[in-house]
């Protein structure tokens, strides 16, 4: 039986916690999308992905790959929560040593799927896993997470006509619609719309959700499996910062990691919303 909402809701908000925690303790980090992406990441690992925490490398895996590595607070925090490795782990994020580096490095955390910190690049990654995959005729599912600024590095759109060129229907695109990027709104820095018309000119099948809706998020991806036509991509529509009044779409909370006061009041804000089902 799937998941309830309110449960996938809680587990969200407790990923939230973690990643402030994180944030503050390392004194340096990306903020905004890590708080945003949650709900996306909670739906995958609790819901929607075929993964073993336990067998982290088992071979008929779904593979979930970051392009916009400096939003892995929340793939660090979601690992752990899910149990790949003790939520202890998480207080060394970009400590000098620790494995939870400030972008994701293959190697270094059972269930990272990739090395990733130049933007534009993990779709050409998840396309040749995707392609490979379909030739040996196996059943796995690849996941890209991408941002929607890198759209503005054409290597993206060189991948894009790759995977549509050979229909790569095992590929689904997730896209965080934020809005936002380090040098500001993404609309002023290079304008994007219609995102999804120049997806779709491109061969691909796109949909449009709110990316904070655990069942518009497993709707989608339910169809995007079903769908063999074309690969898909998401646009998922979030909130930057999504959770914390004073972080919500601001893009100035991009790269930023809170202070021990800012930190403080997030999780007071996080907790308030969450009831009873917050964890300490």
């Amino acid at each position: 039986m799937p998941p309830t909402q309110t449960v996938l809701t809680a587990k969200a908000q407790e990923i939230r916690r973690h990643i402030m925690i994180m944030l503050e303790r390392a004194g340096t980090g990306h903020s905004a999308g890590a708080l945003g992406m949650a709900d996306v990441f909670t739906s995958l690992y609790f819901d929607l992905l075929k993964h073993d925490p336990n067998n982290p490398t088992w071979h008929e895996r779904d593979s979930v790959i970051l392009s916009n590595g400096h939003i892995c607070p929340v793939l660090y925090a979601t690992l752990a929560t899910a149990g790949y490795f003790s939520p202890d782990m998480l207080q060394t994020l970009r400590k000098f040593g620790s494995p939870l580096q400030g972008h994701p490095h293959l190697g270094k955390l059972p269930g990272v799927e990739n090395s990733s910190g130049p933007l534009g690049q993990g779709l050409s990654l998840a396309t040749g896993i995707a392609y490979g995959l379909k030739y040996d005729n196996a059943t796995n599912h690849v996941y890209c997470l991408m941002s929607d600024g890198e759209h503005q590095e054409g290597q993206v759109w060189e991948s894009y006509l790759f995977a549509a060129k050979y229909n790569l229907h095992n590929l689904t695109v997730m896209i965080d619609r934020n809005q936002i990027q380090i040098e500001g709104f993404t609309e002023d820095v290079l304008p994007l719309e219609s995102l999804h018309n120049k997806i779709a000119s491109f061969n691909w099948h796109v949909l449009e959700i709110d990316g904070h809706d655990h069942q518009a998020i497993a709707d989608a991806v339910h169809e995007a499996k079903e769908y063999d036509l074309q690969p898909t991509a998401i646009i998922c529509h979030t909130t930057p910062g999504k959770g914390v009044a004073f972080m919500e779409g601001r893009p100035e909370w991009h790269g930023k990691p809170p202070n021990t006061a800012e930190a403080q009041e997030a999780l007071q804000q996080l907790r308030m919303s969450t009831g009873n089902h917050w964890r300490e």
